[in-house]
């Protein structure tokens, strides 16, 4: 049930119940398509909701191109992959300029000539198998959300998503993408293999003659008004400073508002650079996508929680010593969600953890 927050206008009310229906829906149709990789089809929209990019990391062979593009379809947005190569250039993928004779004059004159990125959904497959200048092109257009060309500006359309793929298995000859830049996507998603039953499902369905057209769940216009209402959603001030520990938590160097003895000891053993404020901001914005995705107006520690490793992992950096321990970003990141209390009245117990509660505890 929607919350019945009185600064709320009811047509926002609505508009949750409606996005709630349709991702209920959205699902059964993916389902048609996918099998499992239900918390894969949750993130990515969650997502896209919130206006952010996703990191999409798996081996070959698990659906990664059909889960993108099924969702596009179901969606009513234009699709677009690419398949990045050593040898892709920037303006294979943002478009060009080009001569054009009119005929009827015999004048001359440059016409633009869009590439690939001017669509809703863009696939960016083994991005970093092309080189920076190329993975510069495309981060600038997600970043500015416009191409330049010949010194003219060219508006991409609304709403502009990417997904880019990686392959964690082979790095030979690969360009991996700097902190800097896994920075600007909000989420990195991790594809799993399926299950035995779900693999045998997949066998069974994708080995006959069948075959099942998704059909159109919501209208652009109707995306674009749901991304509006995230922004809408109340966060109390609690939750923000929750969601804030997550992040200055992984932080070897922190300012005057952290102590040096709240960095838990398992960060100062295993992290050599932590998350910035865009961590933060992506776990609000996170939280608000995935609480009306679930027909709620109002943010919970539960819907930090839940995008925390995807908006986390990439952010987490580990040293030597985490890799000789196998401590990934994964489970630094189930480690703070453990260490970081949702009870104030714990909270007061422990002394090394910062005072997350203390502005609603003031009330």
């Amino acid at each position: 049930m929607v919350s019945s927050d009185p600064t709320l206008e009811s047509s926002d009310l609505e508009g949750v119940e409606k996005l709630h229906q349709a991702y209920e829906q959205l699902k059964q149709e993916v389902n048609r398509v996918i099998i499992g990789q239900q918390q894969v089809v949750e993130e990515l929209m969650i997502s896209l909701l919130a206006g952010g990019h996703c990191l999409l990391v798996g081996v070959p062979g698990l659906a990664k191109t059909l889960i993108v593009h099924t969702l596009a379809d179901t969606l009513n947005l234009s699709f677009n992959r690419v398949q990045f190569t050593p040898d892709l250039m920037p303006a294979d993928i943002t478009g060009t300029d080009v001569i054009q004779e009119d005929k009827s004059t015999g004048n001359r004159d440059f016409k633009f000539l869009a590439g690939p990125v001017f669509s809703n959904v863009v696939l960016a497959d083994e991005i970093n198998r092309t080189p920076p200048k190329t993975q510069a092109a495309l981060l600038e257009a997600m970043q500015e959300h416009q191409v330049t060309a010949g010194g003219r500006k060219h508006k991409l359309p609304v709403p502009f998503f990417v997904l880019a793929t990686q392959n964690p298995i082979e790095q030979e000859g690969t360009y991996p993408l700097p902190e800097a830049q896994l920075d600007r996507f909000m989420f990195e998603v991790k594809v799993d293999y399926p299950s035995e039953e779900e693999e045998f499902a997949i066998v069974q369905q994708t080995t006959s003659d069948d075959s099942y057209t998704v059909k159109k769940v919501l209208e652009l216009e109707e995306l674009l008004s749901f991304q509006s209402l995230v922004r809408k959603v109340p966060v109390a001030d609690h939750i923000i400073r929750y969601a804030m520990q997550f992040a200055r938590m992984t932080r070897i160097s922190q300012g005057d508002s952290l102590n040096s003895n709240d960095i838990p000891d398992f960060i100062r053993e295993f992290v050599s650079w932590g998350a910035g404020p865009r961590a933060s901001q992506n776990l609000i914005l996170g939280a608000k996508a995935r609480a009306i995705l679930h027909g709620r107006m109002y943010v919970s520690t539960d819907d930090v929680r839940a995008v925390a490793h995807p908006v986390l992992r990439h952010r987490i950096i580990t040293n030597f010593n985490a890799e000789a321990e196998g401590m990934t970003p994964n489970k630094i990141v189930d480690r703070l969600i453990e260490l970081i209390s949702v009870d104030s009245s714990q909270e007061k117990l422990d002394g090394r953890l910062p005072q997350v509660f203390r502005s609603a505890d003031a009330r």
